[in-house]
């Protein structure tokens, strides 16, 4: 099994910042999706890529993965930059 863990993105459509100090450990697909031939929907047999496990820190990420012998790859978060712009600067 193989996972990645990473920390939760702001909501691009939305202000708030909830829930974006958490880190997920998200299973990787094992196999290939494909379409039903009766609904055309897609799908796989892989459950294990519906698990999504959150933690309240890397290193405890880290540690589940290293208990129970899950290959992770751990994703930097990127830094956060401000784009500070004040509304006068619409009109120069």
């Amino acid at each position: 099994m193989s996972a990645r863990i990473y920390q939760r993105p702001k909501n691009a459509m939305q202000s708030g910042k909830a829930r974006t100090d958490e880190w997920v450990l998200e299973f990787e697909q094992s196999e290939a999706r494909r379409p039903d031939p009766l609904m055309g929907w897609t799908g796989s047999g892989d459950t294990q890529a519906q698990v999504v496990l959150t933690f309240p820190t890397k290193d405890a990420a880290k540690a589940y993965a290293d208990k129970y012998g899950i290959v992770a790859r751990v994703h930097a978060t990127p830094p956060k930059t401000l784009k500070l712009q004040a509304y006068a600067d619409n009109f120069r």
